[in-house]
This record gives structure tokens, sequence and C-alpha cells, in this order.
């Protein structure tokens, strides 16, 4: 037994020796020489053959194919430099990088400047780089934005009809509301929206519209009661997905009462938006709020409530979005013996230029509570003005 027990010890150190060889021996046919400028270690046989290992975190892939142009800190190298007609962006500039969902960026990177309406000179990278690859590289893109007070553009949903969001925007929103039962009527309105700073958007609404009268001739282009808001986004969180602002408006009485333009008294009104990401492409939107008219003769006190529910479809991943929604409406004067009053709005928004800046949204709202009450067609068109002009990205 004793003489066994040698024979298992001999035989074990025999193997430890071997594989202490074989290490060895591997060590000195392919030594680790130094590192790419890719972040990749490059290997070297005893025969001089370099092997260059392919990279495989974001930063590896966007220092070996986009550093070139976009600077490995971001800030996009100079166009006399690149000879080109475009200046690259500046991914460490927040206002501009954190704008634009990650879907956006990628379909630039895989089809090339063009398919949003682009310069030519943003190359497609096809195939040469797989989804999960781009997705690593904005994962590493996102780095160069190092204030994390901007609200990530995912958190930018479609906009309904009537429901506010709470995403602060750069936009222009022109909607018209067409009444198609009893007397007629089209009201419009202009909304100007602008951003500043990181969370926080002043809003202008400019309202004008044409009705019937009894005796069937229409009056027109008149002025409604204007308004100008400020919102604030108190939270978001781009991996929950949802965001919460808070606004407060004021709607002055600047249109005529007498044709059913205007109020007659200032009204404030405070309310709160909420935003969700639902899986699958869908999103939620909730807004409440309350309306305080300061001559209690003219109007009363009335709460509201609103909430929309979508989802974005797009049959061609790089194309148009379709966004099918439908918003639940409800509201009720703040007396004694009041009713509520709910309204459901189905509606459809689709993205118009390539750019996808430019935007439609057209559905009605419908009573569900009084039939007496008018059924109403609604529509808008929207532009975002900050990713380019009207005739721009088609």
């Amino acid at each position: 037994m004793k003489n066994e027990h040698y024979a298992y010890r001999g035989l074990f150190s025999i193997a430890v020796l071997l594989t202490l060889f074989a290490v060895t021996a591997a060590n000195k046919s392919l030594n680790v020489v130094t590192e790419s400028k890719y972040g990749s270690a490059v290997y070297v046989s005893e025969k001089g053959f370099q092997y260059l290992i392919p990279p495989v975190t974001g930063k590896e892939l966007y220092m070996q194919a986009c550093a070139n142009c976009h600077g490995a800190d971001g800030k996009g190298a100079s166009v006399n430099q690149l000879s080109l007609q475009t200046a690259p962006p500046d991914f460490t500039d927040c206002s501009f990088a954190t704008r634009e969902p990650d879907g956006d960026w990628i379909s630039i990177a895989h089809q090339g400047g063009p398919t949003r309406g682009f310069s030519r000179e943003m190359p497609a990278f096809g195939d040469a780089l797989s989804r999960e690859d781009l997705q690593k590289i904005m994962n590493h893109i996102r780095t160069f934005c190092t204030d994390k007070d901007w609200p990530r553009g995912e958190l930018n949903l479609p906009r309904p009809l009537v429901t506010e969001k709470a995403y602060p925007e750069d936009e222009a929103v022109l909607t018209s509301i067409f009444d198609v039962e009893n007397e007629g009527a089209v009201t419009n309105e202009i909304v100007y929206e602008r951003r500043f700073g990181a969370r926080n958007q002043i809003e202008i609404v400019f309202p004008f519209g044409y009705s019937e009268q009894q005796n069937g001739n229409w009056t027109g282009g008149h002025l409604g009661d204007m308004a100008i808001g400020v919102k604030r986004t108190l939270y978001h969180n781009i991996n929950s997905g949802s965001i919460f602002s808070i606004t407060g408006e004021v709607i002055l009485p600047t249109g005529d009462e007498s044709i059913g333009f205007g109020s007659g008294t200032t009204i404030l009104e405070p309310f709160a938006s909420f935003g969700q990401i639902l899986p699958m492409g869908g999103f939620l939107h909730v807004q409440t709020g309350i309306e305080y008219p300061l001559l209690r003769d003219k109007a009363g006190d009335e709460a509201f409530w609103r909430a929309a529910l979508g989802k974005r479809i797009n049959p061609n991943p790089w194309g148009t979005t379709w966004s099918p929604m439908i918003e639940f409406l409800g509201s009720r004067e703040l007396e004694s013996g009041a009713v509520n009053h709910w309204d459901i709005a189905p509606q459809m928004q689709v993205t118009l230029n390539r750019r996808q800046n430019i935007m439609l949204n057209f559905g009605v709202r419908i009573p569900a509570d009084d039939p007496s009450r008018d059924t109403r067609l609604m529509v808008y068109l929207l532009w975002d003005w900050f990713d380019g002009g009207l005739l721009e990205g088609w």
C-alpha cells in the first residue's frame, strides 16, 4: 500500500510539471506586447504574427468605429480636419445629447444620416455593427453628458390631443377642434413651447376660432383667452421609465365672452403630469389639476383628470412611427350637486417626415355621460423645431 501511495504522488507531480511546462510554452509563443488605441490587447507570436482581440466593450467599439470623426472625448473633430461640410455633434452638450432616444441614434448609425434626413456624410454601418454593438456604443456615448439633471429622450412620449405631457419640450403645435353637432364651431389654438435649463419649459397659448350663429351666419377670426404657463420636471428616471412634472398656468380674459370665445375672467390652472414607459412599446400619460377663476360670478372652480394609453408601432424599424392612443377625460365643477363629465378620445399620431419631428394626430372626442353634449373632431400638427425646420428632414 505504501508503494502504491508513492506511485500516485509521483504521477500527480508529473502532471503538475507538464501543466507548468505547457503554460510557460504558451506564454513564450503568444505574449502581450501592447494595447491597441481601441483598448483591445495586441498579442504577438514567436514568429512575429500579431493578433488583435476584437473590441467587446462600448468604449472599444466607439474608439474603433466612431472616434475618428466624433473624437475620443465625444466633442467631435474639426470640420477642416475631416474635410466635411457638416460638423460632427458634440456629445458632451447635454442639451443636445439627451433629447433623442437611443433608437433614433441607432437608426442613423445603422442606416446612415439620410434615414433621418441628415447629412450623407454620416455613413451607414449596416451589418458591420450589430444592433447589440450599436447599443453598447450608445451606452458609452451616454457617458459623455455628465449632468444627470437632463431627462432622457426616451421619456418624451407621444403627445395626446388633450392630456398634457410631463416632458419639457421645444415644440409648436396647431390644434383644430370641429363641432359636428348642433351649431357648428371651429376652435383653433397655437401652442408655443420653449425649454429652458434641464427641467423647465415655458408655454404660450394663442386660441382663435369661428362659430355659427343661430341665424346661420358664421363669425370668425376671434381671439380667445390666451394662456401662459411654466412647467418644471420634479422627477425622472430612465431605469423605471417614469417622469413627473408640475405646471402653473394663467388663462387671461382676452377673448370675447359675448360670442363664446372667452370666459370673462382670469383663471389660474395648476396641474400635475406623469408619464410612464410600458412594456412592448406602450406608454401612459396622466394629468390632474384644478381651475380657479378670479371672478366667481363668471365661472366656478373645476377639477379635471385625464389619462392617455397608447403604443408605438413601427412596421419598418427605420421608418414611420404610428402611435394609436385612447384618452379618458373627466371633469367636475366643485360645487354642491355637480356631476362628473366623462369623454373618451380615440386617436392616432403619425410621424410625417424622415426626421420624425413633424407629426399629425387626429381623433374624435366623444361624450360618454351626456348625449346632449357635442361630439368633436380634433386634429393637430406638431413641429419639434429644435430638431430642424419645417422643410427639413423630408
